[in-house]
């Protein structure tokens, strides 16, 4: 009988004794994760101004004698934490095939009726050397597209502008810029 006894007392001491150490067990953990921003903004790869052109072709006297348009969807896609302008400018003044020239003003450009994603005030720029902004104000975002029309009027290409001019391709670079306001 002392035998059991001694058994339960040590079984009920273990118990006792468990159930404190059960108690002073850490039984939570706790850890910080921190999230660093920075401020972005992007013209993303995906925009066809990227490496892409732009042809216009003047083959007829109808091509001469009326408006050209050619629309570039996803002109731009732009990702950008703060809202932003987007502006445009030519890389000279003019077109040019050698020693041959036509005035980058012949050029309007401007957001395609189905303007894509991208929010803000959009404006039609006619071309120039200088920056000129084709959006303002555009919303924060991700990958917002902007599709655009370029456009040469008759006004221009029925005009010595372009008439009178030897045949060829004339070539210009327009270079667009994001800036966060």
């Amino acid at each position: 009988m002392t035998k059991q006894i001694a058994i339960a007392a040590l079984t009920i001491g273990t118990f006792i004794l468990g159930t404190n150490n059960t108690q002073a067990q850490n039984m939570t953990a706790t850890t910080t994760v921190n999230i660093t921003l920075n401020d972005v903004i992007s013209i993303d790869a995906g925009s066809t101004a990227i490496g892409n052109i732009v042809a216009f072709n003047y083959a007829t006297a109808a091509d001469y004698n009326s408006d050209q348009t050619v629309t570039k969807a996803n002109s731009l896609k732009v990702t950008s934490t703060k809202n932003f302008n987007v502006k445009v400018k030519a890389g000279g003044a003019s077109f040019v095939n050698g020693t041959n020239m036509i005035p980058v003003n012949v050029l309007t450009i401007k957001a395609a009726a189905a303007a894509g994603t991208m929010g803000g005030t959009k404006s039609a720029v006619i071309l120039s050397a200088t920056d000129q902004t084709l959006v303002s104000n555009a919303p924060l975002g991700s990958a917002l597209t902007l599709n655009l029309d370029y456009t040469i009027p008759a006004t221009k290409s029925s005009s010595s502008d372009i008439l009178g001019k030897p045949a060829g391709t004339y070539t210009q670079t327009v270079t667009y810029t994001a800036t966060a306001l």
